[in-house]
């Protein structure tokens, strides 16, 4: 099929190799080609998981029935792909299942795997293990995840649903004590999964132990029906992610075997008497380990944009920069470039910063096995912070990219009010980004009152930072920027803590300090979540950069520069207020912003190529390779089931009538 003139132009004018670029974001031309032979193994069931009527033309019923069916086709072939078991490429799978279904409305089975199995691997001791999991990876049995109640989310300590212990039986007791202990929105739970992980508040002889996790047997294996005292549904349409049949749970006197806790960590042993976990932290790995998820997840949806967006703007002609000359490409204007272009660098350097916090991850749970938790705290506070600004970024970055398609990225068949949906649904589940931002400050705080002392990888720039003289002239850097974002999330952090003490003094419980000092806490944390993002992002190209092609080279050192320069604007008012930056300092930094704009536009679109986003994944009328905008736009509105008859029943039932006076 043809290819819009204005997009072949583009790529003909590219200055480096698209492929080499794609290697280097896959992490090297193995994972493409590892990527790519998966991909096949998706395509081979092209029909059956990417044609038919669109699913938003769907209603909520038929759409999880059809989300169902091409469920059990995806995921039976990831079933083969990992059919031996291997964990070490458990991660590998999971992210390539991920960058599939942010083509979809969400997926019903999707909780199943970034969920439910990790909470085996995390909680589960190893006979918990042995008799769970195999099933589990095998999907003969699908699971859920429910810990969100109807009165209670983030504050998890403050969960309802209880766990009480029989020791006459063996046996516990779970219970919803009321309407708003019920849960609610465990994914999956409405209609697919006949087992989940609950989380409940654990009592044994007469007092309580806090939240811990147990596994229930939802629904009959053989019959699907739910189990007597369970009472589990759907809890309706949402703004987005509908295929993902979130659900509600309730209990009433629903009792499992002592061997159903989960109990790698804390134990109750037959007589009821409870054995604590060396640290109640490890009872959140699961958690920690979504939210890595959820950082990789909204690199997925940013692609996408980004890439519609970019692919648009260079088919997309209006109005003229010159009255003398036809109408430009939208991508030729500063203020296009502006909405986009930040978007394609966010994508580069949210990945690189997953990938490290992936590592972070198994490296410090390599530490836990050990019985080594001394950073358990920081990676706590770097899932934490990265979970927020990435979802925070990428919703912004999303709602950018798709004003940039202008009216036609209100179409659904843009696939870009969707995205749009997606990700701000993540700003919420797995920790609200307010709340876990709190959670960062927390261990910001500790740390600057133990400055002098040890400090964890993450904040060891607080030190240097809190005795480094900033009355340096400001270059237009990554390094200034670097160093002077880590003095604005040094001070920010030494003033809240200043604050705090003030007001602690004066009488204030320490509580309500927090409380009144919260919206500059969470600013601090998240200036520091920017520091650990650019100086990955820089490091990361730096030290590729000796084996890299010298156009890419130069194109992904732009990037680092055009994503710091932005943030550095954004942030004009600390930086000014922290540093020794000026006002003359101020416009130089927004000309070479613009400049970087410049710079980067003749390879925007190639840039976006290299992401490798192939079309049936993308699922955009607007964004496809071939760039055929206005055909495919025609093609998707013809799918209408409103199409396919020339005059729709209404007409003669009511619309005939009301015009002639007859109703």
């Amino acid at each position: 099929m043809s290819v819009n003139k204005d997009l072949e132009r583009e790529r003909a004018n590219c200055t480096f190799n698209v492929r080499q670029l794609t290697e280097f974001f896959d992490g090297g031309p193995q994972k493409t080609l590892e990527r790519k032979d998966r991909e096949k193994l998706l395509l081979s069931k092209r029909k059956d998981l990417f044609d038919g009527v669109p699913l938003s033309c769907l209603s909520h019923k038929e759409k999880y029935e059809e989300s169902i069916r091409r469920d059990v086709i995806l995921f039976d072939l990831v079933r083969h792909a990992v059919g031996s078991r291997n964990l070490s490429n458990y991660g590998d799978i999971l992210f390539n299942v991920l960058r599939c279904m942010s083509s979809c409305d969400g997926s019903p089975l999707i909780l199943h795997y970034i969920m439910f199995m990790p909470v085996f691997l995390s909680q589960a001791d190893e006979e918990q293990q042995k008799e769970w999991f195999p099933r589990a990876w095998d999907c003969s049995i699908i699971g859920s995840y429910a810990q969100t109640e109807l009165g209670h989310g983030t504050f998890i300590r403050g969960l309802e649903t209880t766990a009480t212990y029989d020791p006459d039986t063996k046996q516990f007791i779970l219970n919803s004590p009321s309407m708003t202990s019920y849960k609610w929105w465990p994914g999956g739970l409405g209609n697919t999964a006949n087992y989940c992980i609950v989380i409940a508040q654990l009592y044994t002889k007469g007092q309580c132990h806090g939240i811990h996790s147990f596994i229930i047997q939802v629904r009959d294996e053989e019959t699907h029906m739910p189990l007597p005292g369970i009472k589990v549904g759907d809890i309706g349409p949402k703004m987005g992610l509908n295929a993902v049949n979130n659900g509600f749970m309730g209990f009433d006197n629903i009792r499992i075997p002592r061997r159903n806790m989960l109990m790698k960590y804390a134990q109750v042993l037959e007589d009821g008497t409870y054995v604590k976990s060396p640290n109640s932290k490890l009872n959140y790995g699961a958690m920690i380990f979504v939210r890595v998820v959820i950082v990789y997840d909204s690199v997925n949806y940013l692609i996408r944009a980004a890439t519609v967006a970019t692919r648009f703007s260079a088919v997309r002609r209006q109005c003229q920069l010159d009255a003398k000359e036809p109408e430009c490409q939208i991508l030729d204007y500063v203020t296009q470039q502006h909405k986009i272009f930040i978007s394609i660098a966010a994508s580069y350097a949210m990945k690189l910063t997953a990938n490290k916090l992936y590592d972070t991850y198994n490296h410090i749970n390599e530490q836990l096995g050990g019985g080594n938790l001394d950073r358990l705290p920081e990676l706590h506070a770097l899932a934490c912070c990265l979970k927020a600004v990435a979802t925070w970024d990428t919703t912004r970055y999303v709602e950018s990219c798709r004003l940039a398609c202008g009216g036609h990225g209100y179409m659904l068949s843009s696939n870009m009010p969707q995205t749009h949906a997606f990700v701000s649904a993540s700003c919420t589940y797995e920790g609200d980004n307010t709340v876990l931002l709190l959670q960062t400050a927390r261990f910001l705080v500790k740390t600057w009152q133990n400055v002098h002392g040890s400090l964890t990888p993450t904040v060891a720039y607080m030190r240097e930072a809190s005795a480094k003289d900033f009355a340096s002239k400001w270059e237009n850097t990554v390094e200034g920027v670097i160093s002077s974002f880590q003095a604005v999330s040094t001070r920010k952090i030494a003033f809240c803590v200043e604050i705090m003490t003030k007001r602690v003094k004066n009488g204030m419980p320490f509580a309500e300090a927090w409380n009144m000092t919260s919206v500059q806490l969470v600013a601090a944390a998240e200036i520091h979540c920017r520091v650990i993002i650019i100086t990955t992002f820089y490091e990361d190209i730096k030290t590729a950069a000796p084996t890299l092609p010298s156009p890419i080279r130069e194109v992904l050192y732009q990037l680092v520069d055009l994503y710091a320069a932005y943030w550095a604007i954004d942030i004009l008012q600390d930086l000014l207020k922290f540093t020794s930056m000026s006002q003359r300092d101020a416009e130089s930094l927004q000309a070479w912003y613009e400049e970087l704009l410049r710079k980067i536009r003749p390879n925007a679109v190639g840039l976006v190529d290299a992401f490798d986003v192939i079309d049936e994944f993308l699922q955009s009328s607007l964004g496809a390779y071939d760039g055929r905008v206005y055909e495919r736009l025609m093609e998707e509105a013809l799918k209408s089931p409103l199409n396919k008859e020339p005059v729709n029943r209404s007409f003669h039932m009511y619309l005939k009538p009301f015009m002639q006076g007859k109703l």
